[in-house]
C-alpha cells in the first residue's frame, strides 16, 4: 500500500484541477490573434462598452457575428470574463470586450471581418 501525506494529496488535487481552471476559455492565440479552438478568428465590436458585462450585438447582428458562447457554469480566468447576452446566454469576453466570430470567414486564418463598417476589429492578445 502506498502512503501519501496531506501535502502530496493536496498537490495531486491542484495538478488535477489546474487543467479545468485554464481550459474554461475556448480561445487560443495564433501570432497574437485570438481564435476559437478551430482556428477561426475572433473579433470585438467597437459599440460594446468594455467592462459593461453585456453585448450590444443581438438579433440579426448576432446572426452575422456569432458570439463565442460560454457554458452556463464557465468561470472567468486571466483576462477572460463572461458577459450575459440579452437572451440570457453567456459569452466570452477578452479584457471586458465580448468576442465574436464572423460568418463570412471560411477557413482558419481568414480575417475578412477586420475593419468591417469601421466597428469590427480582430481580437488580439
Amino acid at each position: 500500500m502506498i502512503r501519501t501525506g496531506w501535502r502530496s494529496a493536496l498537490l495531486l488535487a491542484v495538478v488535477l484541477a489546474a487543467p479545468a481552471a485554464f481550459a474554461q476559455a475556448p480561445v487560443k492565440a495564433v501570432g497574437g490573434v485570438l481564435t476559437n479552438p478551430a482556428g477561426m478568428t475572433l473579433y470585438t465590436f467597437d459599440r460594446d462598452e468594455a467592462g459593461s458585462g453585456k453585448s450590444v450585438c443581438n438579433g440579426p447582428c448576432a446572426t452575422n457575428w456569432p458570439p463565442l458562447t460560454a457554458a452556463a457554469d464557465a468561470k472567468p480566468a486571466g483576462g477572460y470574463t463572461i458577459v450575459t447576452r440579452d437572451d440570457g446566454t453567456k459569452q466570452w469576453a477578452w479584457k471586458g470586450r465580448p468576442l465574436y466570430l464572423w460568418i463570412k470567414d471560411q477557413k482558419p486564418g481568414d480575417m475578412t471581418g477586420q475593419g468591417f463598417n469601421n466597428v469590427w476589429q480582430v481580437a488580439r492578445e
